[in-house]
């Protein structure tokens, strides 16, 4: 069985080296939608794939960190970087180019990353990342499954590549969630206390 979460973000990047001469030259910005799809072959013990208000916390903390920000490659010119990071208080650098599909790629690598450092405590098992869509605009869309992202041929992508400025990392739930996903550090659901017994 598979379920949706749809989250939203506002974000300004340049995508370089792309054919479209405004893209990959000028600043510019898109309202995404992010569609997160999970999968388990098993429900918990509300009868849920997983909560939904679970997706609340971490993994809508790092999908927010795209929000009012702006974006950037990290082989992108110095000159650029440095303009980005002294004018935005809220940045993000990348390890792959800000594009809809390492979008996807990423956010499928985040939630992933969050989901297998989970201790599930509502009997939750058996839960992956089956996708992530996310739509650049009203038109378009990129879909990332597994497999895109282990393919190298992508671009790598590795935790310690990631970099998120002091003002995005100040706003998270927990400050200290990306050191904890670096060091592979235990995020612990709620505690259900069964009311049924089944």
């Amino acid at each position: 069985m598979r379920i949706r979460k749809l989250f939203k973000f506002e974000n300004a990047h340049i995508v370089r080296n792309c054919s479209s001469d405004r893209c990959k030259r000028s600043i510019h910005g898109h309202s995404y939608e992010v569609e997160l799809i999970l999968e388990a072959h098993r429900l918990d013990h509300g009868q849920m794939v997983y909560d939904f208000g679970l997706l609340k916390h971490h993994i809508k903390d790092i999908i927010d960190s795209f929000d009012h920000a702006i974006t950037f490659w990290d082989k992108d010119d110095p000159s650029y970087i440095q303009a980005c990071k002294d004018f935005s208080a809220r940045w993000v650098s990348l390890p792959v180019s800000p594009s809809a599909e390492q979008f996807s790629r990423v956010i499928f690598f985040w939630a992933d990353a969050i989901l297998s450092q989970t201790i599930m405590q509502n009997d939750e098992q058996d839960i992956s990342v089956y996708s992530v869509i996310v739509h650049e605009t009203a038109t378009g869309y990129a879909q990332c499954f597994r497999q895109d992202v282990q393919n190298e041929q992508m671009g790598k992508l590795s935790l310690a590549d990631f970099e998120f400025s002091e003002q995005v990392k100040s706003e998270w739930s927990d400050p200290q969630m990306y050191d904890k996903l670096l060091k592979g550090g235990a995020f612990v659901n709620p505690k259900v206390d069964s009311q049924v017994q089944v």
